[in-house]
């Protein structure tokens, strides 16, 4: 058990990080994320702010819907990446990381206009509990009436789960297809226990509780974002990649400016996925060397348990961002050979 953004969470269960990871690529893993804050935003006004205060479009959502997006500085950097859902006009919920979130709420807060706006702060209202991987859909069929084969990527519904009122979402962070479960705090443990008995917990194809160390091997083989390692105050969506979440065409957001300027003249730093090349594990923190010289830094490393490698997130200069390009990390003083991939290492073919 480890401090997470003041949350006392597990890295790994008695099966161990890498079975952890495999068993939610080939069958199922059940993550608490109970961690994660809640954002309710309600009013007359509640599309219209929220899209002045981030970079996607929100407009374009429609009742049911949810969004990857992120809160942008005025610099075009990141406060938090977040996802928003769409409950009616009036109505959204912003799901934000456990350690931003006192940071997001006062953000949110002091970029209040004059839009007809209620915000509330209900993170400690609910648990919420992601089940992945390609019999996620079959376990959590058998708690709820809801049809999830129906539910599309990035989709939502109230429902109930076990006969709990909950909210139920085509969403997760792993590669995988999978649910998120939105539900009172209190009912977590009801919840938790449930899934895992549907889904034969402790068989070896069954479910499987799943910790920190493998929610963060499975994101990185799938290339995303970890907040505080590769998107940060210091890094803008463009040198992110995430260029995708930002709509410059939307009209006016906090940061957009920027973002145009730095769209125009083209990224001086780029976020690439490399594949280490020789015997050695790239961690975080570590230098990126190129012609001899420090040239950026290692933002996530780690071994992928399902694809056998050793991969990791870099910040390089543009110039040396293409897949193909070779470069060196200093593992303790130790230059381990690499080379720029593209991104996602891995992705699902199901």
């Amino acid at each position: 058990m480890v401090d997470f953004g003041g949350w006392d969470m597990p890295v790994q269960y008695p099966a161990g990080t890498i079975e952890e990871h495999l068993r939610t690529r080939t069958h199922s893993g059940l993550f608490d994320v109970s961690h994660m804050g809640e954002i309710e935003v309600r009013g007359s006004d509640a599309i219209l702010f929220v899209n002045r205060i981030t970079s996607n479009d929100v407009t374009k959502l429609v009742d049911g819907q949810a969004q990857y997006s992120a809160l942008t500085t005025p610099f075009g950097t990141v406060i938090d990446d977040l996802l928003v859902y769409r409950f009616s006009s009036h109505h959204l919920l912003l799901v934000v990381n456990a350690g931003t979130t006192e940071k997001d709420w006062d953000w949110i807060n002091s970029h209040r206009a004059n839009e007809t706006v209620d915000l509330t702060n209900v993170s400690s209202d609910y648990c919420q509990l992601a089940l992945q991987g390609p019999e996620a859909l079959g376990i959590l069929q058998k708690l709820t009436d809801l049809p999830l084969a129906e539910m599309k990527y990035y989709h939502f519904s109230p429902g109930t789960v076990d006969g709990v009122a909950s909210i139920v979402s085509r969403t997760g962070y792993t590669g995988e297809d999978g649910f998120e479960v939105y539900a009172p705090a209190a009912r977590a443990e009801q919840l938790w226990n449930q899934i895992l008995d549907a889904g034969n917990a402790g068989s070896n194809t069954g479910v499987l509780p799943c910790g920190l160390a493998a929610r963060n091997t499975l994101r990185l083989e799938a290339g995303l974002a970890l907040y505080g390692h590769e998107i940060d105050e210091t890094t803008t969506l463009l040198e992110a990649n995430l260029g995708w979440i930002c709509k410059l065409d939307k009209g006016d957001f906090v940061g957009r400016q920027q973002l145009v300027q730095q769209k125009e003249e083209g990224v001086r730093s780029k976020l690439v996925g490399f594949e280490v090349t020789e015997r050695g594990i790239a961690r975080d923190g570590q230098d990126v060397v190129i012609n001899d010289r420090k040239a950026g830094r290692v933002t996530s490393g780690s071994p992928a348990p399902y694809l056998k490698k050793n991969i990791g997130f870099a910040y390089v200069p543009a110039e040396f961002a293409s897949a193909g390009q070779e470069i060196k990390i200093d593992v303790r003083g130790r230059l381990v050979s690499a080379q720029v991939v593209k991104t996602p290492f891995y992705k699902r073919h199901r």
